[in-house]
């Protein structure tokens, strides 16, 4: 059974928080998650096939950037959706 085109789509275009915001909720605090490591990955490894050259790498900087910002952001947004609904951060 296939789903529907824009379901997949849907799924495709998940933003960091929604791809990881239950790995992140069921952690254990002495864990770290970050969703944007596959981007930090991308951008080390153009680091190393560049010989460190930044400037060639600079896309995969931008990215992983503008992952970051939009965990944050989307982050941030989801505590201030808790504090509203339970009255506390915890």
């Amino acid at each position: 059974m296939s789903t529907p085109a824009g379901e997949e789509d849907k799924a495709e275009k998940a933003t960091a928080w929604q791809q990881g915001a239950a790995r992140f909720t069921s952690k254990r605090n002495s864990e770290y998650f970050d969703p944007c490591q596959e981007a930090a990955d991308r951008s080390l490894k153009c680091l190393r096939r560049n010989g460190g050259d930044r400037a060639m790498c600079q896309d995969y900087f931008d990215a992983y950037k503008e992952c970051k910002e939009s965990w944050m952001k989307e982050r941030q947004e989801w505590k201030r959706e808790q504090k509203r609904k339970n009255g506390t951060w915890f």
